[in-house]
């Protein structure tokens, strides 16, 4: 008997009891290797003494003071080491409690940008189909994910979706990536005009799609196209990172490889590394000087926004990630991991793509190869893939509707930046026998 609302009251969930660099071992003593960390959360693995010491640290010298009083030497440090790691004006930083709360803090930021700015008539927000940025409203409201919307659809503010740039589904027979890119920036340019080009706000995007669609990179040059657009029409660009960022794809930030620089980041999963609950918005120093020189403040709050307990966690991690080189660690890695993955399951008649970037990867199942049909979705096979990956002691993080939101299957990867060679082979053999699992079973129901 429990008295948690379990999100599937159905399973009957292991109880972990400790976690020790990529494995966490339940209350049985049976072992799980991290393939996912968590949601792409874990990015330095488990029980870090050095993370645990800086909690215990701060703890020592204060657990809490809300930000309408003080700041904290730790909200300041990590503030600051952030924008070292920055392009020169995205140096403004807001610490909040989660990467949902992160999204729905720049949207709120965009939206009074341009009424500081004198255009209060700008409150719109274009995003792309196929995408998520939390399960807050506003957040949910934005984002692609259509079964996640659809029980509170009558709750969401008006949102506008555009394609999501995703080649392995999308790219025309016969089309380049350059013609690929030009196609959906002129799309983009539609929405924008066809809305009213004085009515938009920003439009959002993550630079390399999560879970939704499983990790899914842009094809080159696609952002600088759709910055340039934004700028022709004086739309903010906000790019979420709150899977992507603080080194998950081989670069401190993700955009970093696609040559543009937005006005507002969102970051969460990799900064704290799940030590703590944390998520911050970095802000071009134009968004914030508009808010100061306009309505003198920012209007928007929580009351744990900037906790210290949490920014000493998150500024441990990024200590670590930094001095230990993890970063381009995690770049050398990357085509390793690649290589292993595709030398489990490139031949697999039901895997149809294998993409990623640095430590973040996903493979797309298929029922067939040459069409690259999906399963049935009634057959729920990314919820099979999970219960046989984790009879095998491996954790992935599966994920349907990849295609239109009902259609299609993939398992997401993201291993912590401290796993060795030999667990990242163990990944992709473990999954190869998840996959040979779950396609049985689902022949036979």
């Amino acid at each position: 008997m429990t008295n948690i609302i379990h999100r599937n009251p159905r399973a009957a969930l292991p109880v972990a009891a400790s976690g020790t660099g990529c494995t966490i071992t339940d209350t049985q003593g049976r072992r799980y290797l991290d393939a996912s960390g968590g949601a792409a959360v874990s990015c330095l693995g488990h029980g870090h003494p050095e993370v645990r010491a800086a909690i215990t640290a701060q703890l020592d010298k204060l657990e809490y003071a809300h930000t309408s009083f003080f700041t904290t030497e730790a909200a300041e440090t990590l503030a600051a080491m952030l924008a070292s790691r920055s392009p020169a004006g995205l140096d403004q930083a807001y610490f909040v409690s989660s990467g949902s709360e992160a999204v729905e803090t720049a949207l709120k930021m965009a939206r009074q940008y341009h009424v500081d700015r004198g255009e209060p008539q700008r409150f719109r927000f274009l995003a792309r189909r196929q995408s998520y940025h939390g399960n807050t409203l506003a957040a949910l409201s934005i984002g692609g994910n259509m079964a996640r919307r659809a029980l509170y659809q009558p709750l969401l503010m008006e949102s506008h979706h555009v394609s999501p740039c995703f080649p392995f589904r999308y790219l025309e027979a016969g089309e380049t990536h350059e013609q690929y890119g030009d196609r959906l920036a002129a799309e983009l340019e539609e929405a924008i005009t066809g809305l009213g080009a004085g009515t938009v706000a920003a439009f959002v995007a993550e630079t390399v799609v999560g879970a939704t669609a499983g990790t899914v990179a842009p094809v080159p040059g696609y952002f600088r196209k759709m910055r340039e657009v934004c700028d022709r029409h004086g739309v903010l660009l906000i790019l979420d990172e709150v899977m992507s960022g603080v080194g998950r794809t081989g670069s401190y930030h993700a955009f970093e490889q696609e040559g543009v620089v937005p006005d507002i980041l969102t970051l969460a999963k990799g900064l704290g590394s799940g030590y703590q609950p944390i998520g911050a918005v970095l802000a071009h120093r134009k968004v914030v000087d508009a808010m100061h020189q306009g309505s003198g403040a920012f209007q928007h709050g929580h009351t744990y926004v900037g906790h210290p307990v949490a920014c000493a966690a998150a500024l441990a991690v990024q200590h670590i990630i930094q001095r230990d080189g993890l970063v381009e660690r995690v770049a050398a890695l990357g085509p390793r991991f690649e290589r292993l993955l595709h030398g489990a399951l490139s031949e697999h008649p039901h895997v149809g793509d294998i993409r990623g970037r640095g430590l973040f990867w996903s493979v797309e199942l298929v029922t067939d190869r040459s069409g690259n049909r999906p399963f049935d979705p009634a057959l729920k096979l990314n919820t099979r893939i999970k219960a046989a990956a984790e009879r095998h002691g491996l954790l992935c993080y599966p994920g349907g509707g990849t295609i239109d939101g009902t259609r299609g299957d993939h398992v997401l990867l993201a291993p912590p930046y401290i796993a060795t060679e030999a667990e990242l082979e163990s990944i992709a053999g473990l999954l190869r026998l998840a996959i040979d699992d779950a396609v049985h079973e689902a022949r036979q129901a």
